[in-house]
């Protein structure tokens, strides 16, 4: 049975926890300051708060009101400036460009292989030379969004694969 994470999110403040340490790993070693980060399924803000503590831009969408209202009001006690949004993934209208995508255990919630690859393909529309597309998902979805990035327009190379995590970066 799927998360009803309206719920979840009603029920347990910050429930996800913390950011994973490959995503902290990322961002602490990141050579830009003050860079466009896209935080895509964002939740209550586990990346998005950390993300935006570092000095980074953070736009953040979920489908949530509570996961959102969660957010902005933990951004607003900390000053930070975060840009969030609720949205469904599959029709929000990205104001990217972006220099850093995060999708941390969004797309799997996409029961159909051909609306995460979509997703993913209107994502990667969404990067320029230079960016990070961060992935933590299912091992078993990880080909999809290998042929996916093989697919795209532009260049990607694999900067991270480790379980279910993939990150690539734009040539």
């Amino acid at each position: 049975m799927a998360t009803d994470y309206e719920q979840f999110y009603r029920d347990n403040k910050q429930g996800l926890g913390t950011p994973a340490k490959p995503f902290e790993d990322f961002f602490q070693t990141y050579g830009k300051s003050a860079a466009r980060i896209l935080d895509v399924g964002c939740g209550q803000g586990r990346d998005a708060l950390f993300i935006a503590r570092l000095g980074h831009q953070v736009t953040a969408v979920d489908l949530s009101p509570t996961g959102i209202a969660d957010l902005r009001a933990d951004a607003a006690r900390e000053g930070l400036r975060i840009d969030a949004h609720v949205g469904d993934i599959r029709t929000f209208d990205w104001p990217g460009p972006f220099d850093v995508i995060v999708i941390d255990r969004t797309l799997h919630m996409l029961a159909e292989e051909a609306a995460r690859t979509a997703v993913l393909e209107r994502l990667l529309s969404q990067t320029v030379e230079g960016s990070s597309v961060l992935i933590a998902d299912e091992r078993a979805n990880l080909p999809a969004f290998e042929r996916g990035f093989a697919q795209s327009a532009a260049t990607w190379r694999p900067l991270y694969r480790r379980g279910g995590y993939m990150f690539m970066g734009r040539a």
